[in-house]
């Protein structure tokens, strides 16, 4: 499998809204005191994992 340097990405044109018109949702909201969490989406399960650095990662 070949995988693409970050510098050769395409760049996709910024959306034309505001950028305060996005919905921002705070992770503690997410999260509700666990370290991890549970989405469905398109009818696959996904799990969003906060690690011992703070950092979040999003396993299928």
């Amino acid at each position: 499998m070949m995988v693409e340097k970050p510098d050769s990405f395409k760049h996709a044109p910024l959306p034309s809204e505001p950028a305060a018109q996005q919905r921002i949702v705070d992770s503690a909201d997410l999260f509700r005191g666990t370290n991890e969490i549970v989405i469905r989406h398109d009818g696959l399960v996904y799990r969003l994992k906060i690690t011992r650095q703070g950092k979040l990662i999003l396993n299928k």
